[in-house]
Protein backbone atom coordinates (compact mmCIF):
# COMPACT_ATOMS: atom_id res chain seq x y z
CA UNK A 1 0.00 0.00 0.00
CA UNK A 2 2.59 2.62 0.60
CA UNK A 3 4.45 1.77 -2.14
CA UNK A 4 1.38 2.37 -4.64
CA UNK A 5 0.77 5.89 -2.43
CA UNK A 6 4.24 6.77 -2.81
CA UNK A 7 3.74 5.62 -6.92
CA UNK A 8 0.36 8.14 -6.59
CA UNK A 9 2.43 10.90 -5.26
CA UNK A 10 5.22 11.01 -7.08
CA UNK A 11 3.01 10.11 -10.26
CA UNK A 12 6.00 8.14 -11.39
CA UNK A 13 6.18 4.47 -10.41
CA UNK A 14 8.77 3.26 -12.77
CA UNK A 15 11.39 5.76 -10.44
CA UNK A 16 10.23 4.32 -7.54
CA UNK A 17 10.71 0.93 -9.50
CA UNK A 18 14.20 1.29 -10.21
CA UNK A 19 15.66 2.79 -6.54
CA UNK A 20 13.83 -0.47 -5.45
CA UNK A 21 15.97 -1.92 -7.45
CA UNK A 22 18.90 -0.20 -7.32
CA UNK A 23 18.96 -0.69 -3.52
CA UNK A 24 18.35 -4.41 -3.31
CA UNK A 25 21.14 -4.92 -5.81
CA UNK A 26 23.57 -2.96 -3.73
CA UNK A 27 22.93 -4.61 -0.57
CA UNK A 28 25.36 -5.61 2.15
CA UNK A 29 25.08 -7.78 5.25
CA UNK A 30 23.89 -6.25 8.52
CA UNK A 31 25.66 -8.19 11.37
CA UNK A 32 23.80 -6.46 14.38
CA UNK A 33 20.34 -6.78 12.70
CA UNK A 34 17.66 -8.63 14.44
CA UNK A 35 13.91 -9.63 14.06
CA UNK A 36 13.09 -6.45 16.00
CA UNK A 37 15.04 -3.95 13.61
CA UNK A 38 14.50 -5.56 10.67
CA UNK A 39 11.36 -3.75 9.83
CA UNK A 40 13.41 -0.66 9.68
CA UNK A 41 15.41 -1.60 7.14
CA UNK A 42 14.45 -0.57 3.37
CA UNK A 43 15.39 -4.02 2.26
CA UNK A 44 15.52 -7.32 4.55
CA UNK A 45 19.10 -7.76 6.76
CA UNK A 46 17.66 -11.35 7.17
CA UNK A 47 17.74 -12.98 4.48
CA UNK A 48 16.71 -16.89 4.68
CA UNK A 49 15.26 -18.99 7.32
CA UNK A 50 12.60 -17.91 8.53
CA UNK A 51 13.31 -13.98 8.21
CA UNK A 52 10.12 -13.94 5.71
CA UNK A 53 7.81 -14.79 8.27
CA UNK A 54 8.16 -11.71 10.38
CA UNK A 55 8.88 -9.36 7.10
CA UNK A 56 6.66 -6.48 7.44
CA UNK A 57 7.03 -6.26 3.57
CA UNK A 58 6.23 -8.54 0.44
CA UNK A 59 9.29 -9.99 -1.23
CA UNK A 60 11.00 -6.30 -3.15
CA UNK A 61 10.76 -8.30 -6.54
CA UNK A 62 7.06 -8.31 -6.00
CA UNK A 63 6.88 -4.57 -4.69
CA UNK A 64 9.14 -3.87 -8.01
CA UNK A 65 6.75 -5.80 -10.40
CA UNK A 66 3.49 -4.05 -8.85
CA UNK A 67 4.95 -0.93 -9.57
CA UNK A 68 6.10 -1.62 -13.15
CA UNK A 69 2.49 -2.71 -13.58
CA UNK A 70 1.40 0.48 -12.19
CA UNK A 71 3.00 2.20 -14.68
CA UNK A 72 2.38 0.46 -17.73
CA UNK A 73 -1.81 0.93 -16.97
CA UNK A 74 -0.63 4.55 -15.78
CA UNK A 75 0.47 4.94 -20.11
CA UNK A 76 -2.49 2.91 -21.54
CA UNK A 77 -4.51 5.65 -19.63
CA UNK A 78 -2.76 8.33 -20.39
CA UNK A 79 -3.33 7.56 -24.12
CA UNK A 80 -6.57 6.77 -24.18
CA UNK A 81 -6.95 10.32 -23.31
Amino acid sequence: MADANAAMLTRYPEGLASALEKISKNFQPVKRANTMTAPLYIVNPLKGGMSNLFSTHPPIEDRIRRLRMMGERWKLLDKEG
